[in-house]
């Protein structure tokens, strides 16, 4: 039976990036590392996200190739079957697959049976705090609870059946057995989860034996599909005027050298005699300089620093590029430079001279709207961890010899949305206001998210950027209802540093390549129908459907990193959140538990003119 799997250009990075377990058809694959990705592949500019991160640039995978012209065997992002441990629906009987065992096209099957029975991967696989993953060793779990000598007896390490029982349910159910001549050893799955003493493999799956190190960390089993199994580490940057500005021609001389007959010799004979002959040979044909062809090999092989980067990028340290500081001065210049891939407008709410009410408090509160028809994003995957978010990370040149990393950028559109300086200037020096927000920085600083979170919030939880961001959350869910979109097509930006003068949301459009960009969100920004959803939004954030409980909650959600906020009110899919769904608080929009709010006004007024009608 032919099949297609496939895996989108922007899943290689989030969710289905590097170290990432991937099931589809009920089968499942990890993303190996990029040491292992094809030679051809598509590069990715973004300078200013390159000299944040320290590195030479970035590449995408191929992108998937329609079914009219799609080939088996077009190179893409790798990924190998994982778990290796396969099981038979019908006879029940365990395979260990090899990638000797692989057939081009076709699913792994039974051995045994006949008709041919698909195989199915067995659901639980062991991981460590220092990012190894591996298969749970299934034969040392079944003859745990033998002597040594009875164990040691035991002839095959593969004769291994995963048996059903009718007689109990949940993970009692489930039972791995031996049916070696004279073994018979069995054990039930009911305390498979959690930590059993086994040794950990000290490496990924894609990695080799050799590759493999000494790892002391307590292996813990869990699901193939368990949260804690995967936390990737992802950056973005948007594209300012400044930051697109390739070179003429530079992409195409890049893509003849690597398309060189001599390239990929080249790279294996890198620092040999015969080294200067190839880079003769490809410099003749492609018309390259000896400063592209160093930048080329450093990237490809890790082998030095670039002389002279292609890309143009200033020596600067990570902690010395402002990216957000940057993007809000582009935004919201007077009059912003138009790009290919950068093109804003300022915009209104078409209240000017209202005079009644709940419109011109809304007026009054609200500051500059701004309208991007064009953005470029670009996004990097540069490691993982396991077990937990503050675990060791993994790079995701597992080699450690790459000086690129993977990224995807998505071209789409967005609406900027400020607030009044003054209004929010005086909102945040309210005494209750502040009291609400210390409570939350005080589990922000006891949290082991602190130093990942304080790259977004700045040094200290300023109110304005719990209110900013919260208000992010509901547009996304109000703008969901309006355009069209998904609230997972949508994503923010929050731009809330007060020592940097910022105070505004950027909702932009996040899967560019699943749902495109027609410009249906630009239009709901246009006036007066951002006006109409801003109303809508504050008059549904008043009520959630697990009030009072919400909007009373002292702390909720991991690590008390909320405040009245849940999943029917605020909270939005993972991916579209800059902080994981934390530091958001609903109170702080339309008031309550003692806390005035910055809309509220704004609510009570819509209430009191809908009552008067």
């Amino acid at each position: 039976m032919n099949r297609k799997l496939r895996v989108r250009q922007a899943q290689t990075v989030l969710p289905f990036g590097v170290g990432a377990v991937f099931d589809i058809q009920g089968e499942s694959f990890v993303a190996t590392g990029i040491g292992d990705w094809p030679r051809i592949r598509q590069a990715v500019a973004s300078p200013r996200l390159a000299a944040r991160l320290g590195v030479s640039g970035f590449f995408a995978a191929p992108a998937t190739l329609n079914d009219r012209f799609d080939r088996a065997d077009a190179p893409g992002a790798p990924y190998i079957r994982f778990p290796a441990w396969l099981f038979c629906g019908s006879c029940r009987r365990m395979v260990r697959w090899r990638i000797a065992d692989e057939k081009p096209g076709e699913p792994p099957s039974c051995p045994s049976c006949s008709p041919k029975r698909r195989l199915s991967p067995m659901r639980f696989v062991q991981i460590c705090a220092a990012g190894h993953l591996g298969d749970v060793d299934w034969w040392f779990w079944a003859h745990a609870r033998l002597d040594a000598a009875r164990r040691h007896s035991c002839s095959s390490r593969e004769q291994l059946r995963f048996r059903v029982s009718e007689r109990a349910t949940g993970l009692e159910a489930l039972s791995v057995s031996c049916v070696a001549p004279g073994c018979g050893a069995r054990r039930d799955l009911l305390d498979i989860l959690g930590t059993h003493g086994m040794r950990c493999s000290g490496r990924n799956p894609w990695q080799r034996v050799s590759e493999a190190v000494d790892c002391a960390k307590p292996v813990q089993v869990v699901q193939r599909t368990a949260g804690n199994l995967y936390y990737p580490v992802v950056h973005s940057a948007l594209s300012l005027p400044e930051a697109d500005l390739p070179a003429a021609g530079g992409e195409e001389l890049v893509g003849r050298v690597r398309d060189s007959d001599y390239w990929v010799p080249l790279c294996k004979a890198t620092g040999t005699p015969r080294a200067e002959i190839l880079r003769e040979m490809i410099k003749e044909d492609t018309g390259a300089d000896d400063v592209l062809l160093d930048a080329l090999l450093s990237e490809e092989t890790g082998t030095g620093t670039p002389a002279h980067p292609t890309s143009g990028v200033p020596a600067a340290s990570a902690a010395g590029t402002d990216l957000r500081r940057e993007e809000w001065a582009a935004l919201t210049a007077a009059e912003p430079p138009v790009t290919r891939d950068f093109s804003v407008r300022g915009s209104g709410l078409g209240l000017d001279g209202e005079t009644t009410e709940p419109w011109a408090g809304l007026h009054r509160r609200m500051g500059r709207v701004v309208l991007a028809d064009r953005l470029r994003e670009v996004r990097a995957l540069s490691g993982f961890s396991r077990v937990s978010p503050d675990a060791a990370i993994v790079p995701a040149d597992t080699s450690r010899r790459l000086r690129w990393l993977p990224a995807v950028e998505v071209l789409g559109e967005g609406i900027l949305l400020t607030l009044d300086p003054a209004a929010l200037t005086a909102w945040e020096r309210q005494d209750a206001v502040r009291s609400r927000v210390a409570g939350l920085r005080a589990d922000l600083d006891r949290s082991f998210q602190s130093d990942r979170l304080q790259m977004l919030t700045g040094p200290a939880l300023a109110p304005r950027f719990v209110l900013l961001h919260t208000l992010g959350h509901l547009l996304v869910r109000q703008l969901s209802f309006e355009s069209g979109y998904t609230t997972a097509s949508l994503r923010e930006r929050v731009y809330a540093r007060p020592e940097h003068d910022q105070y505004g949301i950027l909702v932009y459009t996040a899967a560019g390549d699943a749902e495109g960009t027609l410009g249906g969100l630009v239009q709901q920004g246009e006036p007066p129908r951002l006006a109409e959803t801003l109303l809508r939004m504050a008059e549904a954030a008043a009520w959630c459907s697990a009030d009072p409980l919400c909007s009373e909650h002292t702390g909720q959600g991991f690590g008390n990193l909320n405040r009245a906020a849940c999943h029917a009110c605020a909270l939005l899919p993972e991916t579209s959140c800059e902080t994981g769904n934390t530091l958001l608080d609903r109170a702080l929009i339309v008031g309550g538990s003692g806390v005035p709010g910055f809309f509220e006004p704004i609510v009570a007024a819509a209430r009191a003119a809908a009552a008067q009608e």
